[in-house]
């Protein structure tokens, strides 16, 4: 079973017939959180194709979330997809990562880095 059908419902933001948004339990972040499929999906690739055209009104809405408590300058989206790609939970979920103006010295690049060296352009 997955773990995160295994989470108290004290931890869920938000539900819809779709997806659940939490707060990411790792948060990199302040205001980190995960939308996650109702139903277990592998990754990204394997929602149906409803899941797919929901998701962009899901992730408006965790926006919408992390707006009440923060004021962030940017964002990334993040879905790992297999383990090759860093994915340890074989469950769907999308992280909504705020970003704010000197978190970093040079956010150029953003998710470029995942591979070491690749995000200087």
């Amino acid at each position: 079973m997955s773990i995160f059908l295994q989470l108290p419902p004290t931890r869920i933001l938000y539900q819809d017939e779709l997806f659940f948004i939490i707060r990411d339990g790792f948060p990199v972040s302040p205001g980190h959180l995960l939308i996650i499929s109702n139903a277990v999906r592998a990754d990204y690739f394997a929602l149906t194709q409803e899941e797919q055209q929901h998701l962009p009104l899901v992730l408006a809405k965790a926006k919408q979330f992390v707006e009440q408590d923060f004021q962030p300058d940017g964002y990334n989206l993040g879905m790992n997809c297999g383990p090759a790609a860093g994915q340890t939970v074989p469950h769907f979920h999308c992280h909504l990562i705020p970003r704010y103006a000197g978190d970093m010295t040079d956010p150029r690049g953003g998710v470029r880095h995942c591979i070491a060296g690749k995000g200087y352009y």
